[in-house]
């Protein structure tokens, strides 16, 4: 195995080293390649996730394949202008020359992406490295089998492996790969293999982003619209069968607003999934039977509100709303990454503060309210990845903003040009003239002392 992947790799070093990858005009064509191989097969696709994951196809257009053709229209419209050199100031001292950051890329790249969204959070990345002139190794999750062999079949269609090549397998593939002297890492996963993909980039020092998780809160104040409140979280909440990494993880509604609130969440869930999701053929199934037996076991009978059946043979568990949770509850302990909705009540705003900064920072936070001091002081003082007001879900989706964590959500951002800039190295280059040579440098006098302190103080 080690073999294997030592091989693939220094073919793809030997690809860069080429220079193939370099040209805009090249990295511009294999996006075209890729969006042409893409549409050719939206319906294997389409297939592949109603297999893996249950998912229907105006879901699988809405989170995965429609994702990858917004991304990859933002890049190609714009790399132009992004991977230009940026030429900038100089200082005075500098006189005569010239200053410049060029964006070269890192060389080797290896993705590593996770099952819940196994298309999007491929070939997402993969946009980024093209674009910023990498070759790339894709390593898809093994959970997700019909999913990696069709992003397999794409891109061993498109490419010749010593340029983009996809690697499937389990953990110990994954391994092998990490054993390798890469020169990018970027994963997404859960945070328990974040810590270990990182500890191996530490061994050479290699670059990486990790795109982790962590306990999302919803928070609902007491002037918010709750109605359009429920129906937006109950919708983020439940998509993909709550496993999205920026799921609204739990609800913190104000004690006021509670009794209301809670009507028009079970509401929105029922009109939205029906009272038996069980046998909805498009809602999606819990990726294993033992995801559905840790889901299980986070249920309090007492504290359900609305749902809480599950059926372990056909990997499906029923949208749940859980009320009167309280914070050393086993459900708050780490992220529930399915359809189970707990909901925390609260009276004064210091007390959000305090419930969100005793967890880890959250990937995302969601605020709803009407109110712009309480913006402020929710924007100002808790520290999370990204996140909406009035909304859940959409800040992902849009080119034009980073997607990224913060502290153990994960370090680094991607997305239109933040996914430009990720895989690529900003190389500062100063160009001194030669028909000149100021004295000043040569001449450790009191007076040149005097003079660079004038000049930079």
């Amino acid at each position: 195995m080690q073999e294997m992947m030592q091989a693939l790799v220094s073919k793809q070093k030997e690809y860069f080293y080429g220079g193939h990858t370099r040209g805009i005009a090249f990295r511009k064509r294999q996006l075209q390649l890729l969006k042409e191989a893409v549409q050719k097969r939206e319906s294997q696709i389409v297939e592949a996730l109603k297999k893996d994951l249950n998912k229907g196809e105006f879901e699988a257009y809405l989170t995965e394949i429609g994702f990858f053709y917004s991304e990859l229209k933002d890049m190609y419209k714009n790399m132009d202008y992004w991977a230009s050199p940026q030429k900038q100031k100089a200082p005075i001292s500098h006189v005569g020359s010239k200053s410049y950051v060029y964006k070269d890329p890192y060389g080797v790249a290896l993705i590593i992406s996770p099952w819940n969204y196994p298309f999007q959070l491929a070939m997402t990345p993969l946009i980024g490295a093209i674009a910023a002139g990498n070759t790339a190794i894709v390593k898809p999750s093994e959970m997700t089998p019909n999913t990696s062999m069709v992003i397999r079949d794409i891109v061993t269609a498109t490419f010749p492996e010593e340029y983009i090549a996809v690697v499937e397998g389990d953990a110990e593939v994954s391994k092998a790969l990490l054993d390798q002297k890469l020169d990018y890492i970027f994963f997404t996963g859960s945070k328990h293999t974040g810590k270990k993909v990182m500890a191996k980039a530490a061994e050479r020092l290699i670059p990486v982003t990790l795109e982790l998780g962590g306990k999302n809160p919803a928070i609902v104040t007491e002037d918010a619209n709750l109605k359009l409140a429920a129906k937006r979280i109950v919708w983020g909440k439940f998509l993909n069968a709550g496993q999205t990494c920026v799921a609204p993880d739990y609800v913190l509604i104000h004690e006021s607003s509670r009794r209301k609130f809670l009507k028009l969440v079970v509401q929105y869930t029922k009109r939205f999934f029906g009272p038996e999701v069980r046998g909805k053929r498009s809602y999606p199934r819990i990726i294993s039977e033992e995801h559905v037996d840790r889901l299980a076991g986070l249920l309090d009978k007492e504290k359900i509100l609305y749902g809480g059946a599950f059926d372990r043979d056909s990997r499906k568990v029923e949208p749940t709303i859980m009320m009167d949770v309280q914070l050393d509850d086993p459900i708050m302990e780490d992220e529930i990454f399915g359809p189970i909705l707990p909901i925390v009540s609260y009276q004064y705003e210091h007390e959000v503060l305090d419930f969100v900064r005793e967890r880890q920072n959250p990937l995302a936070l969601y605020l709803f309210t009407e109110n712009k001091d309480t913006e402020q002081m929710i924007i100002s003082n808790l520290s999370f990845g990204g996140g909406c007001i009035n909304d859940t879900i959409m800040h992902i989706s849009t080119p034009y903003l980073p997607f990224g964590g913060v502290g153990e959500s994960g370090h680094g951002a991607y997305h239109g040009k933040d996914s430009f800039d990720t895989f690529t190295h900003r190389k500062s280059i100063l160009k001194q003239t030669t028909k000149f040579d100021l004295p000043i440098r040569y001449n450790p006098s009191q007076k040149t002392l005097n003079t660079l302190k004038k000049m930079w103080e």
